[in-house]
C-alpha cells in the first residue's frame, strides 16, 4: 500500500503575509503591557514626580512672569510627556532580550516572516503603548493650566507617537544582539539619562545656556520631539511665549514641521539599522 500524506498549505510570503506579521507582533506587545499592572503603574511614578515636585519646587523659585502666563510646571508638562515616553518606548524594545532568553524570539525567527517585519512590529507595539500611556498623562493637562483643547490633545499624541517611535527604535539598535537583560539594561540607563537631560524638557534649550551645551543639546534628537511637543502645548496656553521657548538654530526658530521631519527621520534610520543588524547571522 502506498501511504498517502495531507497536503501542507505554506503561508505566503507577500506584502499582505508581512503586513499580517507586524500586525501580530504589534498586538503582543499591547497585551503584554495590558495584562502588567505593576509595569502600568510604575511608568507613572517618575512622570508624577517631575510635574508636582520638580514642577513646584523649582518653580517657586523662578520670577513670575518667567514663562509669560504660563508657570513652570505648565512650561514643564510638555516635556514630562515625552520624557515619559521615553522610558516606556526604551523597555518595550529591550523586552526582544527576554524573548530571547525564554526562548520566544527563536520561535518567531523560525515563522516564515521576514525578519524586518518583526522588527517593524515591535518598533510600533512599543511606540503605541508608550503613547497610550501619555494619554492618561495628558488627562492631568488641566492640573497645570494646560486648556482641554481636542485639536491641541490631537496633535500631541500624535507628535509623541513619532517621540515614541524613534526611541523605540534606539531601543531595538542597542537589544537586538544582547544575549541577557543584565548587559542591556546598564547600557539603556546610561544612555537615557543624557538624552533626557539635553532634551530641553527641564529647561529652554535657547536660553542662556554655556555653548557646549546648546551644542549638546540641538545634536540630541529628542530635543527636537520636545520642542515640537511644547510649541504645540504652549500655543493653546500663551501664545506670546511661542518664540521665546521655541528651539532656534543662531536665530532662527526651527518650525515644527522640520522638528518632526528630524526625529521621524532619525526613527527611520534607527528602524532601518535594526532590520539589519535583527537580519545578520547570529
Amino acid at each position: 500500500m502506498t501511504a498517502t500524506t495531507a497536503p501542507v498549505r505554506l503561508g505566503g510570503r507577500g506584502l499582505r503575509h508581512e503586513l499580517r506579521a507586524v500586525r501580530v507582533v504589534w498586538h503582543r506587545d499591547l497585551l503584554r503591557f495590558r495584562t502588567d499592572r505593576g509595569r502600568i503603574l510604575s511608568s507613572f511614578a517618575q512622570p508624577l514626580l517631575f510635574l508636582f515636585v520638580l514642577g513646584q519646587g523649582l518653580g517657586a523659585t523662578l520670577p513670575v512672569g518667567t514663562f509669560g502666563d504660563a508657570g513652570y510646571s505648565t512650561f514643564l508638562f510638555p516635556g514630562v510627556l515625552a520624557t515619559s515616553v521615553m522610558f516606556t518606548a526604551v523597555f518595550s524594545a529591550i523586552s526582544i532580550v527576554w524573548d530571547r532568553e525564554l526562548g520566544f524570539l527563536r520561535e518567531m525567527l523560525v515563522a516564515p516572516v521576514g525578519r524586518t517585519s518583526i522588527v517593524l512590529g515591535k518598533a510600533l507595539g512599543g511606540a503605541t503603548v508608550a503613547t497610550l500611556q501619555s494619554v492618561v498623562l495628558l488627562a492631568l493637562a488641566g492640573l497645570v493650566g494646560v486648556p482641554y483643547d481636542p485639536v491641541m490633545m490631537l496633535g500631541t499624541v500624535g507628535l509623541l507617537f513619532v517621540v515614541a517611535f524613534a526611541i523605540t527604535a534606539l531601543g531595538l539598535v542597542i537589544a537586538v544582539r544582547v544575549d541577557q537583560i543584565q548587559t542591556v539594561m546598564p547600557r539603556v540607563q546610561l544612555l537615557l539619562a543624557p538624552l533626557m537631560f539635553l532634551s530641553g524638557a527641564f529647561f529652554p534649550v535657547s536660553g542662556q545656556l554655556p555653548g557646549w551645551l546648546h551644542a549638546l543639546a540641538l545634536a540630541n534628537p529628542i530635543t527636537y520631539g520636545v520642542d515640537a511637543v511644547r510649541r504645540v502645548v504652549l500655543s493653546r496656553v500663551d501664545p506670546s511665549i511661542g518664540d521665546s521657548v521655541a528651539l532656534h538654530w543662531g536665530s532662527w526658530p526651527v518650525p515644527v514641521w522640520l522638528d518632526v521631519v528630524l526625529v521621524a527621520g532619525v526613527g527611520g534610520v534607527l528602524l532601518a539599522v535594526a532590520a539589519w543588524m535583527f537580519s545578520r547571522p547570529e
